[in-house]
């Protein structure tokens, strides 16, 4: 079978689907194998006692107890909680023995079978520098917790499936950094730092993508380290807070602007006093200054008409 070449940046393989699923295999229970074995050991010692005794026809119950043990005791597999056993016979999948307890297989199986780990596992990718979408190198890593659901998968599909986890993932996290911005400044689009719950979404799903294959289930992924690169971090962080005064003044303008709205209804509403236009520009430039000054005003009395 031929396969096309792929691109070493883009889930691995044409398909996500595995060639190979899981299936449970046929086994006994393993105190059928003890007994097995002990039977075994049982006509060794019956032929030894026949040559003893100068019974010679019994001396071919030798070999036949030693090789009832043999075939016996290799065939005894236990299987942890959390667990699963592969059985591989003649380099032939024969099935995926899950459940924990003592289980008795075909012998043969001894040479090739495979445990693999049920547990839930976790890693925390290598800090990666990446562009972003605008350009700024960016260091970004992230924590990825994944378990394998489908063994045979991960034992056929690739070659070490846990070495397959952790350089898929970290392939998956620096593409997730160039896709968006660190930052969003003009508040108009998904970026980095702003959505970690967004971004934690796209994550997990190009991850999962790339894991299929290999019958791992992804549970969650989620960015642990993101800053900006030393080289530009002290020039960032000064446009970082130059956005914040900026917003800051722009809602305090915002405030401002409606308290005014506000004053010049009620006067108008309660008839306090009437104003023409000029005397309405005059009062509102004043609340404007009082309202948006950073520092401290002191009010000036006018004792005379108004302006």
């Amino acid at each position: 079978m031929t396969s096309s070449p792929t691109d070493p940046g883009s889930p691995a393989g044409d398909s996500s689907t595995p060639e190979v699923t899981a299936r449970p295999a046929r086994t006994k229970p393993g105190l059928l194998g003890v007994l097995i074995a002990l039977l075994g050991l049982i006509v060794i010692a019956a032929g030894i006692v026949g040559v003893a005794a100068v019974a010679w026809p019994l001396v071919f119950l030798i070999p036949v107890g030693g090789i009832t043990f043999a075939l016996a005791w290799p065939g005894q597999y236990l299987v942890q909680p959390n667990e699963a056993l592969v059985l591989i016979l003649f380099g032939r999948y024969k099935g995926t023995v899950e459940t924990p307890g003592w289980h008795l297989a075909n012998p043969f199986t001894r040479m090739e079978s495979r445990k693999v780990s049920l547990r839930v596992h976790n890693f925390t990718t290598s800090v990666s520098k990446v562009n972003d979408a605008e350009g700024n190198p960016i260091e970004i890593s992230a924590v990825v917790v994944w378990r394998v659901v489908d063994t045979a998968a991960a034992v056929f599909e690739v070659d070490d499936f846990e070495d397959f986890v952790h350089v898929q993932s970290e392939t998956a996290i620096r593409h997730l950094g160039t896709q968006y911005p660190y930052d969003d400044f003009e508040g108009d689009r998904v970026s980095l730092r702003s959505d970690p719950d967004t971004v934690a979404a796209t994550l997990h799903a190009e991850v999962q993508d790339r894991l299929d294959r290999a019958g791992v289930e992804v549970i969650e992924t989620r960015l642990n380290h993101l800053a900006y690169a030393t080289e530009i971090a002290e020039a960032m962080l000064r446009r970082q807070q130059a956005a914040a005064v900026v917003a800051a003044r722009r809602t305090i303008v915002e405030g401002a602007v409606g308290m005014v709205e506000d004053a010049l209804e009620l006067l108008t509403e309660r008839s306090v006093v009437d104003l023409d236009e000029q005397a309405k520009a005059s009062m509102v430039a004043n609340l404007l200054v009082v309202l948006t000054s950073e520092q401290q005003t002191t009010p000036i009395v006018n004792t005379g008409s108004l302006p």
